[in-house]
């Protein structure tokens, strides 16, 4: 499926797109509200802008792919492969990032997002997800409220631990940028 096809079949109401092959795709500022997109190869692609809020993108490949700017408002991540995907100033509030691969992506200036770590002797990235209620928390393949994750980890390495502080700080710094 090409880029074009894909805009002018969401523009005709169309919002089912699983499985399509847009890699390299150019969708530049593309309005893809709610749009299923599960499955979906965007290696290497274009979302400059691109408002992507309340997408399904369950298990996508976004490897590579240029996400500047773009809206992922409520957008399903799981499972999703960002892989090095350029996410700068992109919009990840309430995005649901459970098992979802963002080595090597870039989240600079992204909001509604801070990634912490690595932590542990796996070295693993967490992340501090905005949500409406308060942040959730994803480590590794857990996902919960800041409340969940602390009784988690202390109850794997005990209250206090450097774990544990590290993702209330984290939790922290982004209600801090929510003001």
């Amino acid at each position: 499926m090409t880029a074009e096809k894909l805009l002018a079949a969401y523009a005709a109401g169309e919002r089912d797109f699983r499985a399509a092959n847009l890699t390299g795709a150019n969708l530049t500022a593309a309005n893809l509200i709610g749009a299923n997109l599960s499955g979906v190869d965007l290696y290497a692609a274009n979302l400059y802008g691109a408002n992507l809020s309340r997408a399904d993108l369950t298990d996508a490949s976004l490897r590579d792919a240029y996400l500047y700017g773009a809206s992922l408002r409520d957008a399903d991540l799981y499972g999703a492969n960002l892989t090095g995907a350029n996410l700068t100033a992109a919009n990840l509030t309430a995005a649901n990032l459970l098992e979802a691969n963002l080595s090597g992506a870039d989240l600079s200036r992204a909001s509604g997002v801070v990634a912490f770590g690595p932590v542990g002797n796996e070295r693993r990235i967490g992340f501090a997800v905005e949500h409406d209620d308060g942040p959730r928390v994803q480590l590794d393949c857990f996902w919960g409220t800041l409340d969940e994750a602390s009784d988690a980890i202390r109850a794997k390495y005990g209250q206090g631990s450097t774990y544990e502080n590290l993702v209330r700080a984290a939790c922290a710094v982004l209600m801090e940028q929510r003001k």
